[in-house]
């Protein structure tokens, strides 16, 4: 099986910039905006969002993570439980 490469650098870039100005849009502004992740991958893009948002409107806005666990659809499958904190 061939790989075949979705997006490069600079198509992530292209997404994560258009996903920004989807944002400001959507939300007439950020104003009252925080950005939430998914450990560890997501809070890394609510970070590269952020410093996208903050280059277009100069506000750096609030970052945080969001524990997922208790709603993943692959509990009880596994043998092994992840621990809730």
């Amino acid at each position: 099986m061939t790989k075949k490469n979705v997006l490069d650098t600079k198509g992530v870039e292209r997404a994560m910039v258009r996903i920004a100005h989807e944002i400001i849009e959507k939300n007439k502004g950020i104003k009252d905006i925080v950005l939430l992740g998914i450990p560890t991958r997501g809070v890394y893009l609510a970070k590269r969002i952020n410093k996208i948002l903050k280059n277009a409107e100069g506000i750096e806005l609030p970052v945080g993570s969001v524990d997922a666990t208790p709603y993943r659809d692959d509990i009880g499958i596994k043998k092994e439980q992840p621990a809730l904190k």
